[in-house]
Parts: structure tokens; C-alpha cells; sequence
């Protein structure tokens, strides 16, 4: 079976200072921030999986989002330029973790931009948003350094949210689920099912039909139990303050081990 592994990121003590997308700047307990990470961090450890933690990037607000930070498929970390220019200090240190978990390493340059947030994989077809933070320079750039491994590499728009993955994820079958009220274009999915909440649109596949999901959307783990799935539920209410869930505060590395 695929090693399960996954990098990590510790909330530095700027994280009150993380961007949000809209509306008043929300209260953040960094102390209960800490200790909600170190519950999630715990549940997947639970789960099987082999956490590596990466260096802090304590200037950076942001940088416990670290799945923004790169994104990989078979042996290629493609390290992310982020859309946020602030959050761009937070690459070099993901950069040097996945080098030395063994992946062959590659860039987003100048003009590109891309968030690894932006990035679904399901099977060999990568869907891409292109929205505030990915432009089309750096959809053009994910599909040169994945394209040749075997990737279909999908451009997807997202003007309704922050990420492609603040509105959608897949579960182990394929199929994407997503809150519709956020999906520009569910039809270009072929297989989607709606969730009655926007942060049950999240999941991580822990393995074993478990899927991790945040505490906030019990009616949408509700339903993918009554489809057969197993919905493990963690409270990452100060993340989500900051426009985070789920799948951004790791980045699960199966496939330079599969």
C-alpha cells in the first residue's frame, strides 16, 4: 500500500494576522489555534498517517496553511507562487521538506501564480481553479510540469471563493462534492453531489472510506454516512475564521510513495 505521509506546519505567532477574504477581521485565539492543530495533527496520526513537520515561517501569518504552499503529483512537488504576495515567504521552507521526503522538485515563476488550495486531484485529472489567487499563467505552468507524468489538467473558474477547494473535494470514488451556493460550474464535474454546508464541502481522505471533516458540518457528514462513508470530525473553528478547513493545514503526500 502507498506510504501515508503528510507535511505539517505549526500556527506561527502572527497568525491573528492571517488575510481574510471578506467582512470585519475576526478574533483569533492563537492558544486555542494551537491546540485545535495539535488535535488535528493528533487525528491523523490516528489514522495511519506519518506526519513530517516543516519550519516555521513564524513572519508569514498564513504559513499554517501549508498546502498552499506546493502541490504534487506522482514524484513532482511543483513549489507554489502564491497569489498573496505576503504569503510568498512561506515556499522555501515546504520546498526543503519535500526535497528531502525524495520529490523531484519544480517552480511556478514570474508571472505565474498558484495556490495550492486551487489544486483537485481526482485520479489522473487535476482540476485547477483560476480565480483571485491561480492565474492563467500558472494553470499554463501546473499543466508543463504535470502533464508529461500523465496528468488532465482542468481549468476551472472560481469567482465565488477564495480557493477551488473552498467549494469542492472528491471522495474516494471520484465523486466531488461541493457547496453549490460556492461552485461556479458544478456540470464540469462528472459526478457531484451537493453538501448543505459550506464547510462540509471539505474532506480528507484518511483511508478505509474515513473521511476527516470539520466539526461545523454535522448535517453533511450526516449525509455522506447514509452513502457509506465514515466521517471522523474535528473543530478547526479558529482556521475557519481565516478562510482555512480541512484539507489546507497539511498536504498529504501519497503519491511520491505510490
Amino acid at each position: 500500500m502507498p506510504s501515508k505521509k503528510a507535511l505539517i506546519r505549526r500556527p506561527g505567532p502572527r497568525i491573528a494576522e492571517g488575510l481574510v477574504s471578506a467582512g470585519p477581521r475576526p478574533h483569533i485565539d492563537p492558544a486555542l489555534a494551537t491546540r485545535q492543530w495539535e488535535a488535528y495533527v493528533e487525528t491523523l496520526a490516528a489514522h495511519g498517517w506519518q506526519t513530517f513537520e516543516v519550519e516555521p515561517a513564524d513572519d508569514c501569518p498564513d504559513a499554517v496553511f501549508v498546502e498552499d504552499a506546493v502541490t504534487v503529483f506522482r514524484n513532482v512537488a511543483l513549489i507554489a507562487r502564491p497569489g498573496a504576495a505576503s504569503r510568498r515567504g512561506e515556499t522555501p521552507g515546504v520546498e526543503e521538506a519535500v526535497a528531502r521526503l525524495g520529490a523531484s522538485v519544480n517552480w511556478v515563476w514570474e508571472p505565474g501564480t498558484l495556490d495550492g488550495g486551487d489544486v483537485l486531484k481526482v485520479g489522473r485529472t487535476v482540476y485547477v481553479g483560476r480565480g483571485g489567487r491561480t492565474n492563467a499563467d500558472g494553470v499554463r505552468q501546473l499543466r508543463a510540469a504535470f502533464g508529461p507524468l500523465g496528468a488532465r489538467v482542468v481549468a476551472v473558474p472560481v469567482t465565488k471563493a477564495l480557493h477551488l477547494k473552498s467549494t469542492v473535494t472528491a471522495l474516494p470514488d471520484g465523486t466531488v462534492i461541493g457547496y453549490e451556493p460556492l461552485v461556479d460550474h458544478p456540470s464540469l464535474f462528472p459526478r457531484f453531489l451537493p453538501v448543505p454546508e459550506e464547510s462540509g464541502a471539505h474532506v480528507v481522505l484518511l483511508g478505509g472510506g474515513k473521511l476527516l471533516m470539520a466539526a461545523s458540518a454535522p448535517k453533511s457528514a450526516d449525509l455522506l454516512a447514509d452513502v457509506g462513508f465514515d466521517p471522523v470530525l474535528v473543530d478547526i473553528g479558529e482556521f475557519e475564521k481565516l478562510d482555512g478547513c480541512v484539507t489546507c493545514l497539511s498536504v498529504r503526500l501519497r503519491d511520491l510513495y505510490a
